[in-house]
């Protein structure tokens, strides 16, 4: 999957840290400040020198582009007929920070570029692919008018040409020790701290020259003249919002971040784009292409995939001319390779199947090799450190013209000897950052939690023993379904949320059809491991082996096709996924986050053909760990703090599937089918399954007697001591359940409350024939009962059923008041009723003799609030 930098640095906004105090200032340099590219290189002083003279005691190093080296200093070679011509430029980070987004080893982005020599300066520059038109038309002319290329760094010419290359020499120090990654917006996104890229104290670790490929490793020195901090508050007033700066340096003014370049040249001759279809989840190249007018739309989606091509293309299953070759860094520890290298070659099945044998090569970098992973031409998986980081990435670069892919590393967070037990704290499903992409993967980051929530259910029943070849086993059977999922993504596969959907829990539990056809219809899902109820049959518990659709994916991709009849091919190879079950495919923008996740069928963590019927599982399996765990006898010494942990995870769970579970309120299934397919692509959820659903949530989340913890165990659930000091709830030594419960019940509350899900269910009559419809008085009945059901029975509320009753009333209130203007008008109406309905059961709780202070207090407090309500109601109405 294509993920830049400056995504994960969007991503990382949800990462732990952010309430950490800032680090003691010590001295460190001031930064330099940044040019930003497009600032005109330094004329050369004088008259250009001769050639020699220049590189007069310098090393030279032929290549792709020439390199001439000197003590620090580095120069091109650049003959005339390299002037013009693409080249591919792509960088990596091979050191960073080890938080916040900023981790060792990530893929970062990638232009096609070309250099342009004006007067004595010479331009680095980004070819602008993305509109196009046939050369030699007049609209080709109009759309070079139209877009703009991008400088990326220029230099000046320091050599008269050599006497016989005719080349001439630019020095590559003043070309690119500079940010072009913009590390600097990153490092402020981050941090909020105006870090500067300081080019005097940064230098070349490393050049190197291939006829190939030309690379430079660059030690980049980043630095703050002084901290930013907050503005001071004002007495009595909360804390000013306060990012707080890198916690893993010496001195929070100074960093080094490593930046690898590489000049690669470009395939002799373009690859045969393939176009994308809708129904198939693939990355595609988007290009606006004007040659034509008589199209409705100028744009064309081109798939994502590696050149491959068939050695002899008469045989029925041939070796490729050149395979996909995925090199295993050297970081990657020994007791892991083999599983890595089995989750890469599994996709070997899907080529076979198309007639290519041995499509996928896995190599391992030597333990003494002086070249990098991060060179283009090295396809790669690695590990990657940070205190924060527990995800893994699989991103790729592409030549944009065509969608073939040019490179991809596969980046895995090391969690796996730790089983993903680290701490993390996780109540409520995370949001997607503000501005992050839709499509970004965090399987990884999310997946440590099934991983924990697994291990520690499995071992509370005594089917997984601490530390046993057993859970050795569980622990690489885990790593092997996010390598896979990861490759996927390299491969050019997006996500597919929906196949979750199509094994029956009778086929999940049968050991023999997992290990032949996996756990989901995919290894491009989310799957949470795949335990039983206590007692019931146990098949596979991750992913290990593809599913139907990654076979049916890999097919539209890459299967060899007559030219002339690839059009229709790939129309009827798609149209099958209308057909099929198995191939049921939605990917990121079907399953959302929120009240905008529409369709329960696409969803990140349920499993089964029946999703309603899991997540019930799913809270009861929640519920039974958090049993198990209260009945735990520590041993002598044992520490407290995996009690919280696991607690933590438990209810984590629950949070997310009651979050899924949700979306069947107002749910509508969406589909891509073409016309022609029997299915209509949207499909209200019927009114049976959305009353289930809402059961399920009265029933778990907001029922009077759920989730409650018995004192004794309560009162053990301490933290980490050496967590302490770091600030937030998640290292402060007391635990508040109430705290925690009532965050996943806001959430939740939000979610079903929200005007956009209220639309849809009034919509619901206008898309569906069937009589039986739910109906948005139900939501509002089903919710107020269970909230309010202390005072209807006369039983005395909990403070965390105070505090949900108290978040009940202000979101109701807030649809009387019409706080959000998307609120229909029947919400709002049938809310004001609601809250009448309200305002009679208290007046009814509060006439009962024996309630308790507190009880009394707050009814008092919600009929004032409720009183306060319906006049600014009455007066609003009135204007």
């Amino acid at each position: 999957m294509r993920l830049t930098a400056f995504a994960l640095l969007l991503a990382a906004q949800a990462l732990p840290g952010a309430d950490t105090p800032p680090a003691k200032p010590q001295a460190a340099p001031p930064a330099a400040p940044t040019a930003a590219p497009g600032t005109p290189a330094t004329a050369a002083p004088g008259a250009l020198k001769p050639f020699a003279d220049v590189i007069k005691e310098a090393k030279e190093m032929p290549g792709l582009v020439g390199l001439w080296q000197k003590d620090d200093k580095v120069w091109l070679e650049l003959k005339p007929d390299q002037l013009g011509p693409l080249y591919f430029l792509s960088w990596n980070f091979p050191q960073a920070l080890g938080e916040r987004g900023l981790y060792g080893g990530m893929m970062g982005d990638s232009h096609l570029v070309y250099f342009k020599r004006i007067g004595n300066t010479l331009q680095l520059l980004a070819r602008n692919t993305a509109f196009t038109a046939q050369e030699g038309t007049p609209i080709a002319q109009a759309v070079a008018e139209g877009f703009s290329d991008s400088l990326l760094a220029s230099a000046p010419v320091l050599s008269l040409p050599h006497p016989e290359r005719k080349s001439f020499l630019v020095e590559a120090n003043a070309l690119l020790l500079k940010d072009l990654p913009m590390a600097a917006t990153q490092l402020e996104f981050a941090f909020r701290q105006p870090y500067g890229f300081d080019a005097g104290n940064s230098s070349f670790l490393k050049v190197a020259s291939a006829p190939d490929q030309t690379t430079f490793s660059v030690n980049a020195h980043f630095a703050l003249a002084k901290l930013v901090i907050p503005p001071v508050s004002m007495p009595g007033a909360p804390p000013m919002p306060f990012t707080p700066p890198p916690r893993t340096l010496e001195d929070v003014r100074s960093l080094f971040l490593g930046f690898h370049y590489s000049l690669a040249k470009l395939p002799a001759e373009p690859m045969k784009p393939r176009l994308a279809d809708d129904r198939v989840g693939h990355f595609v190249s988007t290009r606006w292409d004007f040659t034509t007018d008589f199209q409705p739309d100028e744009r064309i989606h081109l798939v994502h995939r590696w050149r491959l091509e068939k050695a002899d293309p008469a045989a029925a299953l041939s070796r490729p001319k050149q395979p996909i070759v995925y090199w295993l860094d050297k970081n990657i520890p020994e007791r892991y390779r083999e599983t890595v290298k089995a989750g890469i070659l599994e996709w070997n099945k899907a080529f076979e199947r198309i007639g290519f044998k041995d499509a996928i090569e896995v190599k391992q970098q030597p333990a003494d090799a002086d070249w990098s992973t991060h060179d283009a031409r090295h396809a790669s998986v690695r590990w990657f450190l940070g205190v924060d980081a527990g995800f893994a990435i699989g991103p790729s670069m592409v030549d944009p013209r065509t969608g073939e892919i040019l490179d991809a590393d596969v980046g895995m967070g090391e969690i796996f000897t730790r089983g993903g037990r680290e701490e993390f704290h996780e109540e409520i499903p995370p949001a997607a950052a503000p501005g992050a992409r839709a499509d970004r993967c965090t399987y990884l980051a999310e997946a440590r939690g099934e991983l924990a929530f697994g291990a520690d259910l499995l071992e509370a029943r005594g089917d997984l023993e601490p530390g046993s070849p057993a859970e050795e086993a569980f622990v690489r059977s885990y790593l092997k379904d996010v390598v896979m999922h990861e490759i996927g993504h390299t491969l050019g596969l997006r996500h597919n949320f929906r196949a979750s959907t199509v094994y029956s829990e009778a086929q999940l539990g049968d050991k023999a059809f997992t290990t032949g056809h996996g756990i989901t219809g995919s290894v491009m899902d989310y799957t949470p491991t795949n335990i039983a109820r206590n007692g019931s049959r146990q098949g596979d518990y991750h992913m290990q082996t593809l599913g139907p659709y990654d076979y049916w994916a890999i097919e539209y991709a890459y299967a060899p096709l007559d030219p002339a009849k690839e059009k229709e091919a790939l129309a009827r190879i798609a149209a099958r996924g209308e057909q099929d079950p198995l191939l049921a495919f939605g990917t990121d923008q079907e399953a959302g986050f929120g009240p905008d996740a529409m369709d329960p069928e696409v969803s990140r963590w349920d499993l089964g053909s029946d999703p309603l019927g899991y997540l019930a599982k799913r809270i009861n399996l929640s519920q039974e760990l958090l049993a198990r765990l209260q009945e735990r006898v520590l041993k002598p010494g044992e520490e407290y703090k995996s009690l919280r942990r696991t607690t933590t995870v438990a209810l984590g769970r629950m949070g997310g599937a009651a979050s899924n579970a949700a979306k069947y309120l107002g749910g509508v299934v969406y589909v891509r089918d073409h016309a022609g397919s029997p299915r209509a692509p949207l499909a209200p959820v019927n009114g049976g399954k959305q009353r289930e659903a809402l059961r399920l949530l009265t029933g778990s989340i907001f029922d009077m007697n759920a989730l409650k913890l018995r004192p004794d165990f309560a009162s053990r659930l301490t933290v980490d001591q050496f967590d302490r000091g770091f600030g937030g709830a998640a290292s402060a030594p007391d635990f508040s359940l109430s705290s925690r419960v009532l965050a996943i019940q806001k959430s939740i509350l939000g979610q079903v409350l929200n005007p956009a899900l209220m639309r849809r269910i009034l919509d619901t009559p206008e898309k569906s024939p069937a009589k039986d419809v739910f109906r948005l008085p139900e939501l509002f009945d089903g919710l107020g009962n269970a909230i309010w059901e202390e005072a209807r029975k006369g039983a005395e509320p909990t403070g965390t059923r105070r505090g949900l009753q108290k978040e009940h009333v202000r979101q109701m209130v807030g649809l009387v008041l019409r706080a959000n203007p998307a609120t229909p008008d029947d919400a709002r109406a049938l809310a004001r009723e609601n809250l009448r309905s309200l305002q009679a059961t208290l007046k009814a709780a509060l006439a009962r003799p024996g309630l308790g202070r507190e009880t009394k207090a707050h009814y008092l407090e919600v009929l004032a609030t409720l009183d306060e309500t319906f006049k600014a109601s009455v007066q609003r109405m009135s204007l």
